[in-house]
């Protein structure tokens, strides 16, 4: 249904904003983030747009989901008291690319987690998923967007 690859990906980090509540509420972090890198010239050290997401939304209740908005940056990034410094730990990784709108997420990670990782024989990692964004919804229809969604595997 959706294409999986598995990938070994190298440790990493994000300068990030804590998110708690609904899912598809986490984009006005996403924009606060964005603002903060824009009014202090911090986009050239950016290496893409990434959210880390920590809770089952079918085991945990809306208003408790953890999640972080995060921009991908080097290890010499310097980084701003109000940023959370975020490590992404390295190793592998099934990523399966979404195309579509972000409101139809839920039916990729029903597949990724429900089909393809029992099919699969791979185990999950005790890591939060990761989603990395390929495009800029700001000029990319819906239809368009490309989201690599990353579950840690053992």
């Amino acid at each position: 249904m959706y294409p999986v690859k598995i990938e070994t990906r190298p440790e990493g980090r994000m300068a990030a904003l804590p998110h708690i509540g609904p899912y598809m509420e986490i984009g006005g972090k996403f924009q606060a983030l964005a603002a903060m890198f824009s009014s202090r010239g911090l986009w050239p050290q950016a290496r893409g747009m990434a959210g880390v997401y920590y809770d089952d939304p079918s085991a945990v209740a809306e208003a408790e989901l953890r999640s972080h908005a995060g921009i991908l940056v080097g290890a010499d990034f310097d980084m701003p008291d109000d940023m959370e410094d975020l490590p992404v730990s390295a190793g592998r990784v099934a990523v399966m690319t979404f195309k579509g709108p972000y409101s139809g997420l839920k039916a990729g990670y029903d597949y990724l987690y429900g089909v393809w990782l029992p099919e699969s024989g791979q185990e999950p990692r005790d890591a939060p998923a990761m989603e990395v964004y390929l495009n800029d919804p700001t000029d990319t229809a819906p239809e368009d967007l490309l989201t690599e969604v990353c579950l840690p595997l053992k």
